[in-house]
């Protein structure tokens, strides 16, 4: 994939991987800490017709935890955007499309690109996979860094 000039596309990805991080883990932080709390949550995805609420929502709001911090820090950000994606995909064409149609779905469609953005390209710049995975491995490359 080639920059703008010298930037590397890199760059873009990292501000959709801080915004999916802040926002997954602000969801499952509510989740947690709302009225109710894990219950309430297995509750709610009870009245959604969810399978096995009871172990959905403590693995949703651990994943929406966890995997918001790791999003944030730019660590497995690929398995963690493979897992958003199936999360947002279950969530979107399953959930929201069938009974609020495009208006209510239309953030979850949104999170679930962001998530296969990750997965497919990685987490960009300023990330811990950055620095000990996503070096540049062309042969006869080195390991060096990519160009600013």
């Amino acid at each position: 994939m080639r920059g703008i000039g010298t930037i590397d596309p890199g760059w873009g990805i990292t501000p959709v991987r801080v915004a999916m991080g802040l926002i997954v883990f602000l969801a499952g932080w509510g989740k947690l800490t709302g009225e109710g709390g894990i219950a309430g949550v297995a509750e709610g995805f009870r009245a959604m017709g969810i399978p096995l609420p009871g172990v959905a929502a403590p693995f949703v709001v651990i994943l929406e935890v966890v995997g918001g911090l790791l999003l944030l820090a730019g660590l497995a950000a690929r398995w963690v955007g493979l897992v958003f994606a199936l999360q947002f995909a279950y969530i979107s064409f399953l959930l929201k499309l069938p009974t609020d149609g495009w208006d209510g779905a239309r953030f979850d469609v949104l999170l679930l690109a962001g998530s296969l953005l990750l997965f497919l390209a990685g987490a960009g710049r300023l990330s811990v996979d950055e620095v000990w995975l996503e070096r540049d491995r062309r042969p006869g490359a080195g390991g060096g860094r990519r160009a600013v």
